[in-house]
């Protein structure tokens, strides 16, 4: 059963539900989400019970996908393929999360915020929103609709499990429209590991995509323009949370610990450059 912290969506359960049901005609293993006695997959509790919206899937077990196995990375590649294919011809446009990023105006409101609640992060937060933010947000612009697809928008090693018939794709909860290429990218730069990214890894996700089917082609830095959004979009919520009040402590400090982690180990265009030339022989 997986409670809907933040309201629901119908709409996007919707999407979850048609594309994971596309997607698993194409071969891609994925927890079963249940519809109710009226055809809906999502149900709200009573209000004696919290009143909250809950889904609820079947149970996988499993162990942890690790990143580094040549196969997983092939899965990956190939999985993201069907994926695409499977969610060809969307009507919708991708939310702004992933095509847009705060402006000079937005962190100037946000580091005056965190400098009045005194956290210690207050000082890196305004260094971060005056080089790096700037420099990344350089690369966000909207994707042009050519190559949207509705996709999982979540393909990372922490939403794998893998089981006695291979590796399950779990998290579909954002399932959307996004561009094939932006996509791509992000998940080459996850799966690879990031900056310090392994070349042959990301080679093995790319040919995996390619001998699939897969059309998306990485173009260069650019082509990693929702990665550099959906970060700087986190930092900025999680920030945002880190003082509010009508939030509880616990939520306080778990989004405070992630502004810090996450000033640590945004992504350097100077890295995602080399990673785009040592994909270059692949297209």
């Amino acid at each position: 059963v997986k409670e809907l912290l933040f309201g629901c969506d119908e709409g996007q359960v919707g999407r979850e539900a048609a594309l994971r049901d596309a997607a698993e005609e194409l071969g891609i293993s994925a927890p079963r989400l249940f519809a109710d006695r009226d055809g809906a997959y999502v149900s709200r509790l009573p209000d004696h019970m919290g009143g909250s919206y809950v889904k609820l899937y079947d149970w996988v077990d499993g162990s942890e996908a690790d990143p580094a196995d040549p196969e997983l990375l092939g899965w990956c590649g190939r999985t993201l393929a069907l994926l695409h294919r499977a969610g060809e011809g969307p009507k919708e446009t991708p939310n702004d999360w992933y095509e847009r990023c705060p402006g000079e105006a937005d962190w100037a409101e946000l580091c005056e915020g965190v400098r009045t609640a005194g956290v210690p992060w207050a000082d890196a937060l305004e260094r971060f929103a005056a080089t790096s933010a700037v420099e990344l947000a350089r690369y966000v612009t909207p994707s042009g609709g050519g190559d949207v697809v509705t996709s999982h928008l979540d393909m990372r090693p922490q939403n794998v499990l893998v089981g006695r018939s291979g590796p399950v794709l779990l998290d579909w909860d954002n399932a959307g429209p996004v561009s094939a290429e932006r996509e791509l990218a992000r998940a080459v730069h996850v799966w690879a590991g990031g900056d310090d990214f392994c070349a042959d890894s990301a080679r093995r996700l790319v040919r995996g995509y390619l001998d699939a089917g897969g059309r998306a082609v990485i173009k260069g830095v650019e082509s990693f323009s929702l990665l550099f959004a959906t970060d700087l979009n986190y930092v900025r919520v999680q920030a945002q949370c880190a003082i509010d009040p009508n939030v509880t402590a616990s939520q306080r400090e778990f989004a405070s610990a992630e502004v810090v982690r996450m000033l640590g180990r945004l992504p350097d265009p100077a890295a995602v450059s080399r990673l785009a030339e040592a994909l270059a022989p692949e297209w």
